[in-house]
């Protein structure tokens, strides 16, 4: 397997972490985004999108980090990424694509350009819009999980899921950007409880080869 990512993409970075929580190998080839690498022909060949990560496996290159994800819990299914119910499925899911979703897409590096670039947003201004929408979405996800006997040592009982692979690298986002963070006291107890599994250490930006 290829696994075309940034370090500093949290949609990569989630793919890393199942990868790691799967003990799967496979070949780190960085994609820069802030050099623009993405639109090089080569890439947009591989991936008509432009965007990262893209997980090559067998011949065939995917897209989009949770589409990635559920293929490795379907060819790799040990240890599992989702609940064996589907109501446990269903909440795993929903969490994931209340960051990856409703979070994310406000606040991802192209956004960001466009707001600075294309629509003359400040620096300060642009933090604002970041954290605005970090914690809007961060307070709709703390409350699912406070409200709910189904959160356990992490997003859904005591073993990391889907949910788990996409919150943390949200949260490594919110912290780069100062993000204030005690508002969320549950949330910020899962991503603790997940930073200390190895698959999630060394996952972590720091730790890609392409970390500058």
């Amino acid at each position: 397997m290829e696994l075309y990512n940034y370090f500093r993409s949290s949609a990569s970075f989630r793919v890393r972490i199942a990868l790691a929580l799967k003990g799967l190998a496979y070949d780190y080839k960085p994609v820069h985004l802030v050099h623009a690498e993405q639109l090089a022909p080569a890439y947009a060949k591989l991936s008509p999108t432009r965007l990262v990560p893209t997980l090559v496996d067998g011949g065939h290159a995917l897209g989009q980090s949770l589409a990635i994800i559920e293929y490795l819990d379907e060819t790799h299914p040990q240890p599992p990424l989702l609940p064996t119910d589907a109501i446990g499925r269903a909440r795993v899911r929903a969490l994931a694509q209340g960051v990856a979703c409703e979070i994310h897409p406000l606040n991802n590096l192209r956004v960001l350009r466009y707001l600075v670039h294309d629509m003359g947003v400040g620096e300060e201004a642009k933090n604002a819009w970041y954290r605005h929408w970090v914690a809007i979405g961060l307070d709709s996800i703390e409350r699912q999980l406070a409200g709910d006997a189904a959160t356990g040592r992490y997003c859904h009982g005591d073993t990391p899921t889907l949910a788990d692979c996409v919150l943390v690298p949200q949260i490594f986002n919110a912290q780069r950007f100062d993000c204030p963070l005690d508002a969320v006291p549950t949330v910020m107890r899962v991503f603790d409880a997940c930073m200390q599994l190895p698959a999630f250490i060394d996952s972590q930006p720091s730790r890609c080869p392409d970390a500058a």
